[in-house]
Parts: C-alpha cells; sequence; structure tokens
C-alpha cells in the first residue's frame, strides 16, 4: 500500500515540529517521492545523520508502504 504526501509530511512534522517540508511525487504513482526538509534540528549534524532523522520520523515505513524516498535536508 502507497503512502501519500500528507501522511510523509505529517510523520516528518510529528518527529520534528519546526521542519518546513516540501514533497514532490517523482512517477506518480505514490511510491517515489523527493522531500526537502528544512529543520533547525540538523544543525551541527552530518548529511547522514540528518537523513537518518528523517528515516526515523517515518517509523519504519521506508522499504514497506513507501518505496523510495530522496531525502534533501538543510538546517534552519
Amino acid at each position: 500500500m502507497a503512502m501519500n504526501l500528507n501522511e510523509i509530511e505529517n510523520l516528518i512534522k510529528e518527529a520534528m515540529p519546526d521542519a518546513i517540508v516540501e514533497i514532490q511525487d517523482l512517477a506518480g504513482d505514490g511510491n517515489h517521492y523527493s522531500a526537502t526538509i528544512t529543520s533547525s534540528q540538523f544543525s551541527g549534524k552530518s548529511k547522514i545523520e540528518q537523513h537518518k532523522m528523517v528515516y526515523n520520523s517515518l517509523k519504519g515505513r521506508m522499504g514497506n508502504e513507501l518505496h523510495a524516498l530522496a531525502i534533501k535536508t538543510k538546517e534552519n
């Protein structure tokens, strides 16, 4: 079962309330997304740590309901 944009955004904002989240459906299939997340919580963290924070916010849905997510993170 695919995830929609709002579900992804809500999960990220639940974990990072100050996040500005921009999501695009890359293939129109509800399985391939690109997300740009801006948050002050990324400050002082490596890109790998920032991406792990995003993956953790998805609570195990990555690879299951959510097939592919390209992530771009920015410090606020």
